[in-house]
């Protein structure tokens, strides 16, 4: 059996002790393989993005493990587990998070900074990756000056700049019109995944549940189902 992208396994999550203690996440587990896109789907307070924090190395679960690429990433101190996301986990966040001072290009850059590379030589490397998600000519300007989807496209293009294993969009359709957000998981699907990249993707949105391969169902915390996306129906 070829090695889980991600295995998650008996996770749960809760805020409060004793009688106030609230399970956001409980009892859940699964595994997501490369080559594939994976939505965690639900209805909100269902725990969707609670488990998409454990899962990306964000918020440290109660109970369960985390394994990416054979990595139980929770054993990890949480200087690795900072230094781990860096490198491995490529995350798209709802609202962009772009820093409306910086060009575009600078933007996408900040992951190499981070890992303290040239300046010269991150920016080059940013741009790039500005021309693989189509924006090749905005990379001068500050996102202002960008639509809601060339943001979009900037926010991907900085989350795979480090060419990372793991792939998390947290609804990544949330802000863009329906056309608009099924052109943009549509762009993921035929140009970012491939057969050495797992992309996990939590949405509510059912516009685009064509590109998932496998869906994840979230109901009060639990996992409720897994499904065989419309990928498949092909």
């Amino acid at each position: 059996m070829p090695q889980a992208a991600i295995k998650a396994t008996g996770l749960s999550k809760w805020f409060g002790e004793g009688a106030t203690r609230t399970f956001a996440v409980r009892e859940v587990g699964f595994e997501a393989s490369f080559g594939e896109i994976l939505y965690i789907v639900g209805p909100s307070g269902s725990g969707k993005t609670t488990l998409l924090s454990v899962i990306s190395g964000i918020l440290r679960p109660n109970a369960g493990s985390v394994s990416i690429e054979g990595t139980d990433i929770w054993a990890l101190s949480d200087n690795a587990i900072a230094e781990f996301r860096l490198k491995r986990i490529g995350f798209v966040f709802q609202d962009f998070h772009l820093f409306p001072r910086l060009t575009t290009a600078e933007n996408v850059a900040i992951p190499l900074i981070l890992k303290k590379r040239d300046w010269d030589e991150s920016i080059a490397e940013a741009k790039k990756y500005l021309d693989i998600v189509g924006l090749k000519n905005r990379a001068d300007l500050p996102p202002v000056k960008l639509s809601g989807g060339e943001q979009q496209r900037v926010a991907i293009a900085r989350a795979i700049v480090s060419q990372p294993d793991i792939l998390i969009m947290d609804e990544p359709t949330a802000s863009l019109d329906g056309d608009t957000g099924r052109n943009i998981v549509g762009f993921v699907r035929n140009q970012i995944l491939n057969d050495k990249r797992c992309i996990v993707i939590v949405t509510h949105d059912a516009r685009i549940t064509e590109f998932a391969d496998r869906i994840l169902m979230m109901e009060d915390g639990r996992l409720k189902s897994i499904e065989n996306g419309r990928s498949h129906e092909e």
